[in-house]
């Protein structure tokens, strides 16, 4: 086989629970590079191990990715065949490989894509929700401010159609996530939260964020990496639709005007009222306010 694998750069999709999804084209690939270009070596090592391969693996990850491309663009320019591979799934997808995919290009190599399993579209087909359009995010902010306003500008987006929206989360964030999900979208959201994909303890949980937030929570533990899908419908007039974003929905700035002008209220006061009415803290509005001040920079 090695002398049948054309030099080039090969995208290695490698499997995200099961070892045995995995295909026969990967495997064969994996076998016939000159060498594998992994997230992490010693995680790709099992998988190596498992199946017999031994080609030699160098480390290709987040923090390296720019150096490390500069001498595998190298390797190429003189006929190499590498492998790219991530920890699991696709790599480039959330995942180191698109720096090397770009820099290949640029340099007349050629770009091999390998299929194979990918969490969020495995999750998407599964999920029950609508899968003739749908948007990946991928993971979201870290912070809780930047999370909140990353969703806030997905809520804005016009839609013309009832999409998913798909993004990655880690399990100690899964539920503050959902939390800024139902403080965005309202509790009837419908939300799934795939976990744990492929594996033994595969899961999907179905409804409401507002309950699919309170069976998660209510476990002693959240364990597993989570596919979190939501569905959003069109842009509509009717307001505090469930999932959906009113073109008449008022944002922080204008109830606080509207409060001030009703009520003969400095901003601070009016601030207070609204938390009151809302249900929140003052501070937290306060933060929200900021942000859309800043959109509007």
């Amino acid at each position: 086989m090695s002398d049948a694998l054309a030099p080039g750069l090969y995208l290695v999709a490698t499997p995200i629970g099961n070892l045995g999804d995995i295909t026969l084209r990967a495997l064969e690939v994996l076998k016939a590079a000159d060498r594998i270009a992994c997230e992490d070596t010693r995680q790709t090592q099992k998988l190596l191990n498992h199946y017999g391969i031994t080609t030699p693996t160098i480390s290709y990850h987040e923090h390296n990715e720019r150096d490390r491309a500069a001498k595998l663009i190298e390797e190429l320019k003189q006929g190499s065949r590498i492998a790219v591979v991530s920890d699991a799934g696709m790599p480039g997808i959330s995942d180191p490989g698109s720096v090397l995919v770009r820099e290949a290009i640029a340099a007349g190599i050629s770009v091999i894509p390998i299929p194979g399993a990918n969490a969020a579209l495995s999750a998407l087909i599964a999920s029950g929700l609508p899968t003739d359009e749908f948007h990946f995010i991928g993971f979201l902010p870290e912070k809780a401010g930047a999370r909140r306003t990353r969703l806030e500008a997905i809520a804005e987006q016009p839609r013309d159609t009832a999409q998913a929206v798909i993004f990655y989360e880690a399990p100690h964030r899964i539920a503050d996530t959902l939390a800024d999900l139902e403080a965005v979208f309202g509790p009837a959201l419908r939300v799934v939260a795939a976990r744990e994909l492929t594996k033994l303890h595969e899961e999907f949980l179905r409804g409401a964020v507002a309950e699919v937030r309170t069976r998660l929570t209510e476990r002693d533990r959240i364990r597993g990496e989570f596919v979190l899908l939501i569905e959003l419908s069109p842009h509509t007039n009717n307001p505090g639709a469930p999932g959906l974003v009113s073109e008449t929905w008022e944002t922080i700035s204008d109830q606080v005007k509207r409060l001030q002008s009703e009520h003969n209220l400095d901003e601070k006061e009016a601030l207070k009222r609204l938390a009151r009415e809302q249900g929140k803290s003052k501070s937290e509005l306060y933060r929200e306010l900021q942000r859309e001040r800043a959109k509007r920079k």
